[in-house]
């Protein structure tokens, strides 16, 4: 029995260091991959090298490797981490997550247009200010002609994947009664082309974001005009 007792310890001992060097390592490589966002963000992809994002951090290039095998590896990462935070920010906002379309669906079929204008002011307030979005964002969009891995990324993020959430959406709106006839891609696009261009005008600067909103505000009422079969 003892023995059992001792062997029994000794595996959570092991447990429990493993899960001290497993978070140890997470982490150091949350830390790069924040300290390469900041550097790509300034300098872009290909004006950042390994030794910068190394010495941000505060550790040795050999160092660095232990934990991505490339810059690329790296960008992979603040993908993840990026689409993470988009969905925690979501979730903040009683948004579900892409996956569940029928929740979203039927979230926004009982939506009022207030609530509408709340969640797309505290999204786009989020992309022209929040830390980890705005940096993102900014990059990404300025990068995009030059490399063709961050077009490939950009289109898929900020296009295709956000298309089709949206076209579900609309889809749902649309099946229900609550919008007019209409294909609901046309309808995602005419909804998502505004705000695309808000972003990219007001972009850097903090100063005009209250401006933004004020203009989404418009943007939203004029669509919601345009398809919502009940007149507001």
């Amino acid at each position: 029995i003892t023995s059992c007792i001792l062997k029994k310890k000794l595996v959570i001992t092991n447990l429990d260091n493993l899960s001290t060097n497993t978070e140890r390592y997470m982490t150091t490589r949350q830390k790069i991959t924040e300290a390469a966002l900041s550097l790509f963000a300034e300098y872009g992809y290909k004006g950042t090298s390994v030794k910068q994002i190394a010495d941000a951090v505060g550790i040795k290039d050999a160092s660095l490797y232990k934990h991505f095998k490339s810059k690329q590896e790296i960008l992979d990462s603040i993908v993840v981490l990026v689409k993470n935070h988009m969905t925690e920010v979501s979730g903040s906002l009683g948004i579900p997550k892409d996956s569940e379309n029928q929740a979203i669906g039927k979230m926004f079929l009982n939506i009022e247009i207030s609530e509408l204008k709340h969640i797309s002011r505290e999204m786009l307030r989020l992309y022209l200010t929040d830390p980890y979005l705005s940096k993102f964002w900014r990059r990404a969009h300025r990068e995009q002609y030059q490399n063709e891995e961050i077009y490939s990324m950009f289109r898929r993020i900020f296009f295709e994947e956000t298309l089709f959430y949206q076209t579900n959406i609309f889809a749902y709106l649309i099946d229900n009664g609550i919008f007019i006839e209409a294909n609901p891609t046309v309808v995602a696009m005419n909804f998502y082309s505004p705000i695309f261009l808000l972003l990219s005008m007001f972009d850097g600067q903090l100063d005009k974001v209250d401006e933004a909103v004020t203009m989404l505000d418009k943007q939203i009422d004029e669509f919601v005009r345009i398809y919502s079969k009940e007149k507001y």
